[in-house]
């Protein structure tokens, strides 16, 4: 089957002697960063070098490898029209400035994963995570964004299932569906679980997040009601509340408020799932459209300010390169050798499963141009990655001492300063009670003993790289609860956005059955849908608050997995799609990432499956304790029966999604596989599920900065030189239009 014709977007562009020389010196630049990291042997090296080398390969990345991608493979068609100009609707569809979709994509796609799996991933050192978050986005998980966002704007902006149903078939893509939204409900359960373990008894926390929510909803009616398109306006009035309402949570701490606002992690799972329902049933513009705008400033601004706090203060990293646990696989933050389970353990800062969610949802229902698949998927996937490497050296930068304190379930480190500190010892590390205590006194904690789950750690890492650079010690527990509102706020934003996508996609499957569920707006099916929804991670959520073994431990390396599992269902159908639209020969673009992923996350799946050590095996960890439970005898970190027999439901739980989300991704994989062998031999009766070719009438920069030729066509069309609108009338370029049916893409 021939290709698509190179339009001028895709034909290769020389470069000149002086940006041959920019990008020489970056890569050098990136290169030393490398070379640093890789040959330290025992010295403490400074977190600048990480910097170095991550922006270096972000940039090289993007300048080239994306750009290939973009012309060379996909062959993106800028006078092609996008489903966002010809199904404009002003409500799902409607063509939105690159800009402005940008910081949508990027609040939505970036949630607890690359803040909480680096954090989690530094037990077993800094130099695996960091190479895996590099080099993982680059050529995994930056591809599956892009070419996923591309296909799925292809095709009127249809779901991942659904474009494995179209295109893979209806066994696969039932298989697909049914995986998707499962999946989905774990991720969701711990992203939320996330938020709980950080808010945990921090009236602080709760006081700061619970103010984020009427300021959300009062910069919602502002733009709607009372001035609409005043955007500068109520930026400006949001960020002053927000910092007002972190501020005043300090206040709240030290005041008689402070029992109100302290929370136990019960009752925070109740109002998590109370506002996630609420998120789902109200009006878009009411609440997520606010927050994920407000969030962006602050997930974009914090990372850039704690990225400059880094060359400013140039902190040294005192977590070893690699530490013993990496071979041994017996760490306490989490059981397991470094292969698989740092692959799957940082999960969105390199590879995630999640954001195939986000490019086949809304994304692709907005994007003005194709051309600008390159900076909104590849670009916000970078973006991500950048977090994560933030996150890796807030996590390394800390003595590693208190790092296990803070990270190690509480039946290794007991409950107190004096035992927190001898079960560091046995760990091979060294920390006086003194400065446990210390530590949480300098952040105005009560304790950060056993603070699982990556938040906190993540928080101290920032509060110590901020003030050294403002403030100093004194102002070391504003930074901290900064942080910890910067996080909650962070993944509240996919929390709540994926939470409506769950509920649409229940509301897709419930309409094959019953036709008014596909009404998304139908009132019944919305509030049946949403208690699904929420009902499901909600469980989820509560089994892991008040599972003795720590609930981030237990479902995190499940989270890993799906998420992982979830990228190969991405990964499947877009090698699936490159194969059936006459583009064989790139079918290594997403074919290599999703080998090595289905290699990662099914290893990982039958060691937690199998595994016959307690530690990694989720069966082998219900026997056990089933054993404990019929000698009658209470086998620790559990205090009773009644923990004893949390630890087997939620052991067997967990094997059994494990094994089933293990079955339904090779029932996947096995059937891509057959459709694409079908078209490589018989390529002239390949079918595909896409929109024929509409002439666009849109003038968009691809880039967050236009071009000269772009600058030009802008001007020519009498839009200035930065945005983007409709033209009334453009001229007919004919740049091999593709009919229906011919199976070109």
């Amino acid at each position: 089957m021939p290709e698509p014709e190179a339009t001028p977007d895709t034909r290769r562009t020389g470069l000149t002697p002086k940006s041959i020389a920019i990008w020489s010196l970056v890569a050098l630049v990136g290169a030393a960063g490398w070379g640093v990291l890789a040959l330290s042997r025992g010295e403490e090296i400074s977190a600048a070098w990480m910097l170095a080398a991550a922006l270096g390969s972000y940039a090289i990345a993007y300048r080239f490898y994306a750009l290939f991608i973009a012309r060379r493979v996909l062959k993106v068609d800028k006078t092609r029209a996008t489903p966002a100009e010809r199904l404009d609707n002003g409500v799902d569809f409607h063509p939105t400035d690159r800009r402005v979709l940008f910081g949508h994509h990027f609040a939505a796609v970036a949630g607890a994963g690359p803040l909480v799996g680096p954090v989690l991933a530094a037990q077993m050192g800094y130099l695996p995570g960091t190479i895996w978050i590099i080099v993982g986005v680059i050529f995994a998980g930056a591809v599956q964004d892009m070419v996923t966002l591309f296909f799925s704007t292809r095709r009127n902006g249809r779901s991942l299932g659904q474009m494995a149903r179209d295109e893979i078939g209806p066994f696969g893509g039932a298989a697909a569906l049914i995986a998707v939204f499962a999946i989905m409900i774990i991720l969701l359960a711990v992203l939320a679980l996330v938020i709980v373990n950080a808010l945990a008894h921090s009236p602080w926390g709760v006081f700061s997040i619970g103010m984020t929510i009427p300021i959300a909803l009062l910069m919602g009616v502002y733009l709607r009601v009372l001035r609409p398109g005043r955007v500068t306006e109520v930026s400006v009035l949001g960020v002053a509340l927000l910092l007002l309402a972190i501020v005043a949570g300090g206040w709240v701490a030290e005041s008689s408020w402070a029992g109100t606002f302290t929370l136990e992690p019960g009752t925070l799972v109740i109002w998590m799932i109370v506002y996630g329902f609420l998120a789902s049933v109200l009006p878009v513009w009411m609440l997520l459209a606010p927050r994920d705008y407000l969030s962006t400033f602050m997930k974009v601004g914090t990372i850039v300010l704690l990225a400059l706090g880094v060359v400013i203060a140039l902190p040294t990293m005192k977590m070893d390169a690699v530490t013993d646990f990496a071979t041994r696989g017996d760490g306490p933050v989490f059981a397991g050798s470094m292969f698989p389970f740092v692959f799957i353990t940082i999960a969105c800062g390199a590879l995630s499963g999640f954001h195939s969610l986000v490019s086949s949802g809304t994304t692709p229902k907005m994007i003005q141009k194709e051309t600008q698949v390159r900076m909104i998927g590849y670009g916000a996937m970078l973006t991500e990655s950048f977090v994560a490497i933030m996150a890796m050296i807030t996590a390394c930068i800390i003595d590693p001492g208190l790092y296990f304190a803070i990270n190690s379930p509480a039946g290794v480190v007991g409950t107190t300063v004096q035992s927190a500190s001898e079960a560091v010892a046995n760990l091979g590390f060294t920390i006086t009670p003194d400065a446990l205590a210390q530590a949480a006194k300098d952040v105005e904690e009560a304790s950060l003993l056993s603070r699982t789950g990556g938040a906190p750690t993540f928080a101290l890492g920032m509060s110590e790289i901020f003030s050294a650079v403002i403030g100093g010690t004194a102002m070391k527990a504003f930074w901290y609860h900064f942080a910890i509102m910067f996080e909650a706020l962070f993944i509240l934003t996919t929390v709540d956005a994926g939470t409506r996508v769950g509920r649409f996609m229940l509301q897709d499957m419930l309409g094959n059955v019953y036709k008014p569920f596909r009404q998304v707006s139908w009132k019944p099916g919305v509030w049946f849908a949403s208690a699904v929804v929420v009902g499901g991670w909600g469980y989820f959520l509560w089994v892991g608050v008040h599972d003795p073994l720590g609930g981030i431990n237990q479902l995190f390396p499940l989270f890993g997995i799906a998420n992982q599992l979830l990228a190969a269902v991405a990964l499947a159908v877009c090698t699936t799609l490159l194969i059936k639209s006459g583009r064989l020969k790139w079918a290594w673009v997403t074919g290599i990432p999703l080998a090595w992923d289905v290699a990662v996350t099914l290893t990982a799946s039958w060691q937690k499956i199998f595994s016959e050590d307690p530690r990694v095996g989720f069966f082998a960890q219900r026997d056990k304790y089933q054993a404990g439970i019929d000698a009658d005898k209470v086998l620790p970190p559990a205090k009773s029966l009644d923990d004893m027999h949390t630890v087997v439901t939620n052991s067997t739980v967990d094997g059994v999604l494990s094994a089933l989300f293990a079955i339904l991704i090779i029932v996947v994989i096995a059937d891509a596989g057959r459709v694409c062998l079908k078209a490589i031999r018989n390529p002239e009766g390949v079918r595909l599920a896409e929109e024929p070719h509409t002439e666009s009438k849109l003038v968009a920069p691809a880039g967050m900065f236009p071009t000269r030729e772009e600058k030009a066509e802008l001007v020519a069309a009498g839009l200035g030189t930065g945005g983007g609108m409709r033209k009334e009338s453009a001229p007919r370029e004919s740049q091999g239009d593709v009919p229906a049916g011919t199976g070109s893409a």
